[in-house]
């Protein structure tokens, strides 16, 4: 007999007038409350669940690192803010895998550590899909439906009572997943209903559907299949865009950081509240190129550091925000958004900048800047009764604030450089670029922007 069987025949030693009390006070008991349906015994032992959460961590962490690698390349606004939303919604999801997993006695430095070949091949071939309808079905409708069906699974199978904290954590992240995954079967519809062939969306499907099942699937405890061929990905190693993209919806402009310039003569008169005022809502409109920014680093410096990565998912989620509340903004203020063109000048420059470089002209010279004019702007618009800005640049600047603050972070984690070398190397790297794209003319052979000038000219 194992020790198990022993240990279950084991017989309970339990006295008649014990047990006729118990009854007793249980009849007396005034309260019926509900009664608790769960039952011990579950699927997984400690050791097994932890290899399924661990999986379910990486290909979380490496779902998010992918959708920011695409963020420059994504030209469709729609799908740019959502993928932005999509990239923290995987992160928070590695986060509460991560939590769970030090629960259970294994060290933050081991989880993140982790990595396994199989799901690296199944991202990399994912993150080389031919466009953005192609992105949508790797990311969503192969991998994201696999993993909601695994979560559901693993909450069935699993031990409901001792095992709770798994379960909690499973459904937390299924709040975001059904959003997430109807979101992405409409825009798929959408491209479909707009031209995109609809058989080679399901060809990308059926292949990467395969390479999935040849690593044992999202578990890797499926019985591993066939693996498909020929893979982009060993053919083309996937690299990330470097160019910004924009649909046709948009008027852009590159070769200047001033609206007025780029409109070819001032709405308002330069310097009034009403200019000012425009401004900030068309800069906001225009933090589409903040969400390409945080996602390209969030892609760039990869595996660096959890804390790092989970901060620059969150502030790319904050961005789409922003860029949300500058879209909305202008309607609210009578304009079309599309009729008022968009500036690109700062995802141009960064776009192929090491991502150091980057972030210091975005979080030390964007975010700083609009910390230093924004309280004027909306103790203007309080003075004025301008409700429409003064509620909304309330809430970027308490973002600005706390990106400002988490950015110190990040910037450490990308370069071992002093804060000062870092600035006076981006001041260099930006003037370079805004000369290069005709924003600006040296008058001299050694030309480089002051702070303030950057903080004005591409401020975000």
């Amino acid at each position: 007999m194992s020790e198990q069987a022993r240990h279950e025949a084991i017989a309970p030693v339990s006295r008649p007038e014990e047990r006729e009390g118990a009854a007793r006070r249980r009849a007396e008991y005034r309260y019926r409350f509900p009664r608790d349906a769960r039952k011990l015994g579950g699927k997984f032992s400690v050791d097994e669940n932890a290899r399924r959460l661990l999986r379910f961590f990486y290909l979380e962490r490496r779902l998010s690192q992918g959708l920011g690698s695409w963020t420059l390349a994504i030209p469709e606004f729609e799908v740019k803010i959502e993928t932005g939303r999509h990239i923290f919604g995987h992160m928070d999801a590695a986060r509460r895998f991560r939590e769970r997993l030090h629960e259970q006695e294994k060290r933050l430095g081991e989880i993140d550590a982790f990595r396994d070949e199989g799901i690296d091949l199944f991202i990399e071939e994912a993150l080389s899909a031919a466009d953005a309808p192609e992105l949508l079905v790797g990311i969503h409708q192969v991998a994201g439906r696999a993993l909601e069906t695994a979560y559901r699974h693993h909450i069935d199978d699993t031990d409901p009572i001792t095992d709770a904290p798994t379960i909690r954590a499973m459904r937390q992240i299924l709040l975001d997943y059904e959003p997430m995954l109807s979101w992405a079967g409409a825009a798929l519809a959408a491209y479909i209903e707009g031209g995109v062939e609809e058989s080679r969306l399901e060809s990308w499907r059926w292949h990467l559907a395969k390479l999935l099942a040849s690593i044992g699937g999202v578990t890797g405890a499926d019985a591993p299949g066939p693996r498909p061929a020929p893979l982009r990905s060993e053919a083309r190693p996937y690299r990330r865009g470097e160019v910004p993209v924009r649909d046709c919806r948009f008027a852009t402009f590159a070769n200047t950081g001033d609206y007025n310039v780029a409109d070819g003569e001032p709405r308002y008169p330069v310097g009034s509240y009403e200019d000012e005022r425009l401004r900030f809502v068309r800069t906001q409109r225009d933090e589409v190129d903040a969400i390409e920014a945080f996602g390209t680093f969030l892609w760039d410096i990869r595996f660096k550091d959890f804390q790092a990565e989970y901060d620059l998912a969150r502030i790319t989620w904050d961005e789409c925000r922003h860029t949300e509340i500058g879209h909305h903004s202008l309607t609210t203020l009578g304009y079309d958004p599309f009729e008022l063109p968009n500036r690109l000048t700062g995802s141009t420059c960064r776009g192929p900048m090491e991502p150091a470089y980057a972030m210091v002209e975005i979080n030390l010279f964007g975010e700083v800047g609009v910390i230093k004019t924004i309280g004027g702007l909306i103790d203007e618009a309080r003075r004025r009764e301008d409700t429409l800005l003064a509620h909304t640049s309330d809430f970027i600047r308490s973002d600005e604030r706390t990106h400002v603050r988490k950015g110190q972070h990040i910037i450490r984690i990308m370069s071992d450089l002093g804060i000062q070398e870092l600035e006076e190397r981006t001041r260099e790297l930006f003037t370079e670029c805004l000369v290069s794209l005709g924003a600006i003319t040296p008058d001299m052979d050694i030309f480089k922007l002051s702070r303030e000038e950057l903080e004005r000219f591409v401020g975000e």
